[in-house]
């Protein structure tokens, strides 16, 4: 299992627990730590390839996601509807997890590129 895989799992794994208030929410904010790592780990992309407007894309929607999971940082401590926390955490998960699988095809198509292809 990957870096980021064993961050999202834990995440999701942290999200499903029983919610005994005070302690659910510790173990969320906790598991929210890995994730915002993996993000911030993102590999940076040239700009000089023919691939610079989706690495750009890439970039702008890390970003995105990242002031998203911040946001959540104080919600998970003080929000009085633990479910609206948990279903908003459950879909940006779900959106980094496309995040990360679009930045796996950008990266084989890098590698494609360089090998030369099938043509």
């Amino acid at each position: 299992m990957t870096h980021a895989a064993a961050a999202l799992a834990g995440l999701h794994d942290a999200l499903d627990a029983p919610t005994d208030a005070t302690s659910w929410r510790w173990t969320v904010r906790r598991g929210m730590v890995p994730v915002r790592d993996v993000l911030q780990r993102e590999r940076q992309h040239p700009d000089d390839s023919w691939l610079s407007a989706r690495h750009g894309r890439s970039a702008r929607e890390r970003a995105v996601l990242l002031r998203r999971l911040a946001e959540f940082g104080p919600m998970v401590l003080e929000h009085p509807d633990v479910d609206e926390v948990r279903d908003g955490l459950k879909r940006l998960l779900a959106d980094i997890d496309h995040h990360l699988q679009r930045e796996h095809d950008l990266a084989y198509d890098e590698v494609e590129l360089e090998i030369g292809g099938s043509e």
